[in-house]
């Protein structure tokens, strides 16, 4: 090794036996399956080193740690009489009989078989029309058409629920545009809005409407990283525009699909407490009431803080469970999943 090598290599803290220019000297003599010996750099010389990645970092783990993880403590109101005029630490300990309560409560099983529901019906009809969209879209070959279509489709996605909620109601209530067409024509008593048998269809069209074209947006960033070649050698080969979609293009996509789709069913309990609360007083509790809004009327409305802490708390559990099990299953199909064992 050159002075100069050795030089540089003590300045970025590497031990000089460690450089590139001696491991074939170290690996001398060992035989062809023999592991070269490697040497921890410590967390000084690590930490020297990504100083600026550790800085740059820092303020969003710190807002993550205040508004995410320190407010997990509160979760022991679960196990309380909570009150708070008394706060935390003058509440009396219960033990489980808020979750006793909260199983022997027929209602909460009506807000979990509303949920599932939501979330299934959602699944099948909702969480596959990104992904269509994407494949329609990424066949359009004008740049300049492309662009207008996604710039047109994924803007409902900035609109709060109160705006998408009211853009509904003013075509589809009862003094909305198409019932106004309808009575023209002699029908009357239209009022999608208010009617607790569409209800589902009503909100599974409100999500689509508002948040498909900003979920495209992630598929055509995973097509854009298919070599244009494959594309040209199935051409070469004789394969239909249907067997590269069906070959190429959804091989590529498999692994966003299936990383999107865990995330989906670990976000199975929770869903769209605004759109649901704004709707929920026109089609009534039978018809819209899901776990958040379940824990939103016990907790906030009722005062009945620790009962619905233990609603809120049961609902986590159940879907950190979903996340690790459907994790689980994508790496026993081959694919990473949201994380992978080191």
């Amino acid at each position: 090794m050159t002075p100069s090598t050795t030089q540089r290599v003590r300045e970025r803290g590497v031990p000089a036996s460690a450089a590139p220019s001696e491991a074939p000297a170290a690996a001398e003599g060992a035989g062809p399956g023999a592991a070269v010996p490697t040497r921890r750099v410590s967390w000084r010389v690590r930490f020297k080193r990504d100083r600026s990645l550790i800085l740059m970092t820092l303020p969003a783990v710190l807002l993550l740690a205040v508004f995410a993880y320190v407010p997990m403590l509160g979760n022991v109101v679960a196990w309380q009489d909570y009150s708070p005029y008394v706060g935390i630490a003058n509440s009396p300990f219960v033990g489980w009989w808020n979750f006793e309560r909260l199983f022997a409560n027929p209602t909460f099983w009506h807000a979990v078989g509303n949920t599932l529901l939501i979330t299934g019906f959602q699944l099948v009809f909702f969480f596959p029309v990104p992904i269509a969209m994407a494949l329609l879209l990424n066949s359009v070959m004008t740049p300049r058409i492309r662009t207008a279509i996604q710039s047109v489709v994924y803007l409902p996605h900035f609109f709060s629920w109160v705006i998408v909620v009211t853009i509904f109601q003013q075509m589809f209530g009862g003094a909305g545009f198409v019932a106004q067409r309808l009575s023209e024509h002699g029908y009357s008593g239209f009022d999608l809005m208010t009617n607790p048998d569409t209800f589902l269809l009503l909100i599974t069209a409100q999500s689509v409407w508002k948040d498909a074209g900003w979920g495209m947006i992630i598929f055509l960033a995973a097509l854009s990283t298919v070599d244009p070649a494959l594309y040209e050698a199935s051409v070469m080969d004789g394969a239909s525009k249907w067997r590269r979609t069906w070959h190429i293009t959804l091989p590529a996509l498999r692994p966003t699909i299936i990383l999107l789709l865990i995330l989906r069913l670990g976000d199975a309990l929770t869903v769209g407490f605004e759109q649901l609360i704004l709707q929920r007083g026109a089609v009534g509790a039978q018809a819209a009431e899901v776990i958040d809004t379940y824990v939103y009327y016990q907790g906030v409305i009722n005062g009945d803080w620790s009962f619905a802490a233990a609603a809120g708390l049961l609902k986590g559990v159940v879907s950190l469970l979903l996340v690790l099990g459907a994790n689980k299953l994508a790496h026993m199909f081959g694919e990473a999943g949201v994380y992978k064992r080191a």
